[in-house]
Parts: structure tokens; C-alpha cells; sequence
């Protein structure tokens, strides 16, 4: 049996946030007495929570860590329907169900994190055969706090400190673990798989996108530097409100933000490009006035690296601006109607212009 200190090595090693879940699932179904642990967050779309099992593992062998931008979001279970989850959520307290006696097997929830982190908000879910002593529960609160230092440490620098938003090292760092990986039964990062031979296992519909404030060079010079960064903060915001919580998004600097997600049709991610205008276009921005964007998205191909993908994606903003700007354009619609280059070979239909 692995030992506390090789699992903390394990835990502490890593520089990939989406690994974290799995190391600690690991580290408990190795150290205590459990049959079952189920690590679940909190994912929102259009106003609705709901639960998603990021990581699952069983003590007889198996389980899955999940791609939250690969999951049918319809299909999650509504927050307010598990009831001892949201409990636990809600009081950031330990929730014991015995459901077999009160000597018997039993789920023992506890919140993954000891602040209310909305973005963040989930629970650690143990599946034992009778309840967890004082020391387990000791193991179990030691274990958690790592992984929350960890967390912290990640997070602070995978983001923008401006906006809140991933930076772009960040989308460099996670652009082939997100994209092309298939996390369904696998452990993405723990192989060390070459490039070229990851890139034959693309998961179809990824999407990367990019967002320019129009006119920002202007606003600027008219407005001054302090109120060009609450512009910024309010962008950020819009789009956080506008996009999925498990939709990657991105500050680049300057005007430049980005959005990776996975999406099966071209013209749902363009019907989200635009909400994202429309709230652009209605937000009031009190020191500089009306603010438009102009976006350019396109599909992530087999060859795509994040360098080729966001040049796609720069065109097509271009192209918004010489427009006239407040606009969202596919590169692959502006490819089909011979703006661009020829089409490139896709895996499935788009129908989006």
C-alpha cells in the first residue's frame, strides 16, 4: 500500500488543475477503508445548476475522470435534486447518510472546499461499509487541505490578475489536455505520449474563439487608463454571465480574450458568440459609454496547435472589424464563402455561415 507521504508527493506534483481531483481520489480510496469515492461540482448553464461527477473511483478497480466540456449538460442531475450534496454545500459541514443502519454502509459528504467558492463549488463523496473513525476523518481533512493549497497555488498562476479570466499560458499549458485527449477511461497528463501521436485522438466539436473590444485604441486615448481597465473587469464579467461555467475563458492582454469550448454544432457556438455581443452591446459602461466586441471563432483540427488555431481566429475578427466591428464571424463560414483559403477537411457537417 502506498504510503501518506508518496501520495502528498503525488498530490503536490502536479501543474494541472483538471489532475488534482484524480490524485486525491486516488490518494483516498488508497488510505482508508472506503469502496467508493465520488468527487462532484457544481456546473451552471443558463441560470441552472446542476451536479457533474468529475472524478469517480471504485475500490474493486475502475472509474472515470470526466471533461466537463464533453458532458450532455441536460442529462446532470439538478442541484436542488440531491438533496444531501446541496446540504453539505450549503452548511460547509460534514453530511453522514447511513442507509442500512447506523452501524451499516454509509456516505459521508464534505464540502471540497471550506470557503464559498461559487466558480469552484463542490463536494467529496466517500462510500464505506460502516462509518469513518477520528482518524480517517483526520486523513481525509489533511488530504483535503493539500489539495486546496495546491489549487490556490494553480489557479493563482494559470490567471489573468486583472480580470479574474485563464491567461494565455494557461491556454497553451491545457490546449492538447483539453482538446487532444480523451478523458472518458483515461488519465490525461500521466503518459508521456508524443505530440504527433496525441493529436490522431481529437475529440470532434472543440471550438476556440477570440474577443476584441472594438475601437479600444480610441477609448483609451479619450477616456485614460483607469477606465479602460473597468472596461476590462465589466467584459470579463459579461462574458463569465454569457458562456457555460465549464466553457474555458481567457484574457490575453490588452483587448484580446479567448474562449475554448466544446459545442456539437457551429451554429450553437455562433448563436453564443452573439449573446455575447447583444450583452456587450446593452451593458452600461458608466466612464466611457456604449462598448461593442468583435469575435472570430473556429473548429480545433487535428493539426491545430494553439498558435494556428488563434491566427483562424484573428482573421476572422479582422474581418469583423473592417465590417464595421459588433460583429461574430466563423472563420470556416468566411473559409465556405471564399473569403479564406480552401475549406479545410472536417470530421462532421457544419451548417453555420
Amino acid at each position: 500500500m502506498s504510503t501518506f507521504i508518496e501520495h502528498i508527493v503525488k498530490l503536490t506534483s502536479h501543474r494541472d488543475r483538471d489532475l488534482l481531483e484524480l490524485t486525491l481520489s486516488k490518494a483516498l480510496i488508497d488510505l482508508l477503508p472506503l469502496e467508493r469515492i465520488v468527487i462532484a461540482r457544481v456546473v451552471r448553464e443558463e441560470g441552472v445548476s446542476r451536479w457533474l461527477d468529475v472524478a469517480r473511483l471504485d475500490a474493486k478497480g475502475g472509474g472515470r475522470v470526466i471533461d466537463p466540456q464533453r458532458v450532455d449538460f441536460q442529462t446532470l442531475i439538478k442541484l436542488e435534486d440531491a438533496s444531501d450534496r446541496l446540504r453539505c454545500l450549503e452548511t460547509r459541514e460534514r453530511v453522514e447518510v447511513a442507509w442500512a443502519g447506523p452501524e451499516g454502509p454509509r456516505i459521508t459528504l464534505l464540502p471540497l472546499f471550506s470557503d464559498s467558492r461559487q466558480e469552484d463549488a463542490g463536494v467529496l463523496e466517500l462510500h464505506s461499509d460502516a462509518a469513518l473513525d477520528a482518524d480517517s476523518l483526520a486523513l481525509v481533512d489533511a488530504l483535503r487541505q493539500i489539495y486546496r493549497n495546491m489549487y490556490s497555488l494553480l489557479e493563482y498562476s494559470d490567471r489573468d490578475p486583472l480580470t479574474g479570466l485563464l491567461n494565455r499560458k494557461s491556454l497553451d499549458d491545457a490546449f492538447y489536455s483539453a482538446v487532444l485527449e480523451d478523458l472518458d477511461g483515461i488519465t490525461p497528463g500521466m503518459d508521456n505520449a508524443g505530440e504527433q501521436e496525441r493529436r490522431h485522438r481529437v475529440p470532434a466539436n472543440y471550438w476556440l474563439g477570440s474577443v476584441s473590444i472594438d475601437n479600444y485604441g480610441l477609448i483609451s486615448d479619450k477616456h485614460g487608463y483607469a477606465a479602460m481597465q473597468d472596461v476590462l473587469q465589466q467584459v470579463a464579467r459579461v462574458m463569465s454571465s454569457t458562456f457555460r461555467t465549464y466553457d474555458r475563458l481567457y484574457h490575453f492582454g490588452g483587448d484580446s480574450y479567448g474562449v475554448l469550448l466544446h459545442c456539437p454544432d457551429e451554429a450553437l457556438v455562433l448563436a453564443a458568440f452573439e449573446r455575447l455581443r447583444a450583452s456587450v452591446e446593452k451593458t452600461r459602461f458608466p466612464l466611457v459609454g456604449r462598448v461593442t466586441v468583435s469575435s472570430g471563432f473556429t473548429t480545433v483540427r487535428a493539426d491545430d496547435s494553439p498558435a494556428s488555431a488563434l491566427e483562424n481566429t484573428a482573421r476572422a475578427v479582422d474581418f469583423a472589424r473592417r465590417g464595421g466591428g459588433n460583429k461574430a464571424c466563423s472563420h470556416l463560414g468566411l473559409v465556405r464563402r471564399g473569403f479564406f483559403g480552401p475549406v479545410p477537411v472536417l470530421t462532421e457537417d457544419a451548417t453555420a455561415a
